[in-house]
């Protein structure tokens, strides 16, 4: 017998090993193998397929042992893997790497959390043997006080009798309750003396398995708030176009209550004894929504993140093996990774947001399209929810492949934000600018912060300043390893690429003139902030980027704290746009709508709305109507008019006949062709020999090869190729001819050392 393995190396196909006669019962499909790999290696494997058909044409190596009793793979989450790996054109290997917590790829990599408990030893579990306990420590009073309170806490003091058997030949039961050595040694009691009751024989310490996971609470379903009228029809057109369709869109503006409509159709799948997945774009996003599902199904709720540790995540993961998996699971887009036996919805909310696009490294798949496809698999529906649909989703409901619910009217009536805009241009011209604060913009935030409301100022650019630049003769610090500037960040005094991480050290004078006067160019969220400071001392303020939210309490201590009060102003990048729900947010200031605009990308209109439409939607969600300061260069745009109006409509079709004129999504599937080296000229050559063959099979549908708007990252050269493949172009040909070529390249000796990788529907 031989089976077919899956190893976590970014290696195309599987690899065939002999099962030794003792290991045939053991070896099943979805089950670890530790096998060995090359000369010397060893790797944790998954069995993919059992079978009898003996390789030819190499030395079949032996399967060295088996690490599981039960798969730890299900049937429907290899298939799953399959399909991302021959869609997204990646090994499946590196499927493998993506979805498997590191606990789970390595032969030890994953240990049990134990802890420290103590109960009495057998001599001693008996009425009469405790009296001569307490007498025996007469003499030690400390030891003596420790035991009563041992006795006390584990309530055997209060009714000894029914808690005391008598002695027999059997292990002592567990106690009820068990305690816990800490438990002792916090009521007051050192080391040292509970170690004296342990070395007397009259205690004992054994260590028991307690796992990380939070069990919630009991599920308070009473908690669930009734439903609009508006709400109400949403939610039973949902379920009627369940009955039609496996996905549908719920197309619902901010604040109108989507949340509240999910709750509900997780508390209908729950009575049909359904799981649910529930998909966030952003780990920020799981504070807020945790709190109010915990709220409602307690201990049937699960949460899967990367903040979350490895071995946390390994529980997870078993326990929806279990007899007793979570019913609902709340996560970002690694959770789709997860094992459901009984999927029956999927729920991904704002699901136009990139964050669900895998980037690097791969495989470079889109969070919601595994979803959808998983719930195909499995025969589950499909919600998608946003106040801002991505094109490719809207066209897919507007031509009927999809279902489609709208939601336009905001919970309890409460009116979309005013949005005032500001044209900054005039303003710098008449020399009215403070910083990159409009006086409007000023005068809203210090009315709104005398009321004891709370304001939100969005700037998508982390950091305190983009980059540094010589007073005299214009010299900038570049990144040497990548093609880009570097970003100033003045609390670790240090400069940084944001593409490769390395940092360095601030330059006391400019290495091309020797001057000492450098000037910060731009504005990041760490320079609003000490602007924002200086222009409102009394302001309790709060940053969210990505140098602040480093960890999961990061994440948590900041929105707890403004959602409570205790921080009145926060700044911002893209993260708090997505989702979020303050109830006392009176005014959201966009400082710099153009930065968005202005990307060299065809996508940058569509991004460019959705982000200030949602961040825009932060502000008067409870209460009276919020106000919006739009700050531009250029107020008279189509794209700014429709944000203003909250004109999704005219948006998208405008949006819709450029991309038909120019032949992009979704009237056309992309697929970008990257090639890295770290010689310019060799990915030059490659990029142009890999046109030519492109083109010999796909014509015009290839263009480049081009250098992207960062050529150089981690000091490899880039070339990029884009193929435009019209709709109903046979998917799967298509994929064996660019294999065929990557592998024809890779033959050569030349790029022997060439990079080349391919990114299918590509943000």
């Amino acid at each position: 017998m031989f089976a077919d393995v899956i190893l976590p190396v970014p290696l195309d196909g599987l690899f065939t090993y002999s099962i030794p006669q003792q290991l045939t019962e053991q070896v099943r499909v979805g089950v670890r193998l530790l096998v060995p790999f090359g000369r010397s290696k060893a790797y944790v494997g998954i069995a993919a397929e059992i079978h009898n058909r003996a390789p030819e044409g190499y030395q079949i190596k032996d399967v060295l042992q088996v690490l599981d009793v039960k798969p730890v793979l299900l049937d429907s989450q290899l298939r799953l893997w399959r399909w991302i790996s021959d869609y997204y054109m990646s090994p499946v290997g590196e499927v493998y790497k993506a979805a498997l917590p590191s606990g789970l790829k390595a032969e030890d990599g994953y240990r049990p959390k134990t802890e420290l408990y103590i109960r009495l030893t057998p001599q001693f579990d008996s009425e009469a043997a405790l009296h001569v306990a307490l007498n025996m420590l007469q003499r030690a009073p400390k030891q003596q006080s420790a035991f009563i309170d041992y006795l006390s806490l584990s309530s055997l003091l209060s009714s000894p009798t029914p808690s005391l058997s008598s002695r027999t030949s059997a292990p002592p039961r567990p106690r009820t309750p068990e305690l816990t050595r800490d438990e002792l040694l916090n009521a007051g009691h050192s080391l040292p003396v509970v170690n004296q009751l342990v070395k007397r024989g009259i205690l004992e310490v054994y260590e028991r398995e307690v796992g990380r996971l939070n069990h919630g609470g009991e599920p308070h379903l009473e908690n669930i708030k009734p439903l609009s009228e508006a709400q109400q029809d949403a939610y039973n057109q949902v379920k009627f176009s369940f009955l039609k369709k496996n996905v549908t869109l719920l197309h619902g503006v901010t604040s109108s209550g989507k949340t509240e409509i999910y709750i509900h159709l997780i508390k209908n799948a729950l009575e049909q004894k359904q799981q649910v997945l529930y998909l966030l774009p952003e780990i920020a996003l799981t504070v807020q929504i945790m709190q109010r599902l915990q709220h409602v199904f307690g201990c049937r709720l699960g949460i899967y993140h990367s903040k979350y540790s490895d071995a946390e995540r390994v529980e997870i993961w078993q326990k929806q093996l279990s007899a007793c998996p979570y019913d609902v699971i709340l996560g970002a887009r690694s959770a789709v990774f997860l094992p459901f036996r009984n999927l029956g919805l999927v729920i991904i909310d704002e699901e136009h947001e990139t964050s669900y696009k895998q980037q690097d490294p791969a495989p470079r798949y889109h969070a919601r399209s595994a979803a959808i496809m998983l719930a195909q698999m499995l025969g589950a529906k499909t919600l998608l929810g946003t106040a801002t649909p991505s094109a490719e989703t809207y066209h897919h409901a507007k031509t009927g492949k999809y279902g489609y619910v709208p939601l336009f009217q905001r919970y309890k009536n409460i009116q979309l934000p005013e949005i005032q805009v500001v044209d900054i241009r005039d303003l710098q011209h008449r020399k009215m600018m403070n910083g990159p604060f409009s006086p409007l913009l000023l005068s809203t935030t210090r009315e709104a912060l005398e009321r004891g409301d709370q304001v939100i100022l969005f700037q998508n650019r982390r950091g305190y300043a983009p980059m540094l630049e010589c007073k005299q003769c214009g010299w900038v610090p570049r990144c040497q390893h990548c093609d880009v500037s570097l970003t100033y960040h003045r609390h670790l005094n240090q400069l940084s690429c944001h593409y490769c991480g390395y940092t360095y050290q601030v330059p006391a004078e400019c290495p091309a003139c020797g001057c000492r006067d450098l000037l910060t160019r731009g504005y990041g969220t760490e320079k609003i902030e000490a602007d924002v400071q200086d222009i409102f001392p009394e302001a309790r303020i709060a940053r969210m980027d990505l140098d602040t939210t480093r960890s999961r309490q990061a994440y948590e201590r900041i929105i707890a704290d403004f959602s409570a009060g205790r921080t009145n102003l926060l700044i911002g990048t893209q993260m708090i746009s997505k989702g979020l729900d303050f109830d006392k947010v009176s005014v959201v200031g966009i400082l710099n709508a153009d930065s968005m605009l202005n990307q060299p990308d065809f996508r940058a209109f569509e991004h460019a709305f959705m982000m200030m439409s949602q961040v825009s939607g932060r502000a008067g969600r409870k209460g009276k109507r919020g106000q919006v300061i739009l700050q531009t260069k250029t107020p008279d745009s189509p794209l700014i008019r429709q944000v203003v109006a909250c004109d999704y409509t005219s948006f998208y079709r405008d949006l819709m006949q450029e991309r038909s004129q120019f032949h992009y999504p979704p009237f056309v599937r992309l697929v970008y062709v990257y090639l890295k080296h770290r010689s310019d000229s060799l990915v030059e050559a490659a990029g142009l020999e890999m046109g030519r063959m492109l083109r010999q099979w796909f014509g015009a549908r290839v263009l480049g090869p081009d250098k992207p708007a960062v050529a150089k990252v981690k000091s490899l050269s880039i070339r990029k190729l884009v193929l435009k493949l019209e709709i109903g172009l046979n998917m799967a040909d298509v994929r064996r001819y660019l294999a065929l070529a990557q592998q024809q390249m890779l033959h050569d000796k030349r790029y022997s050392s060439l990079q080349i990788y391919f990114d299918v529907d590509p943000l």
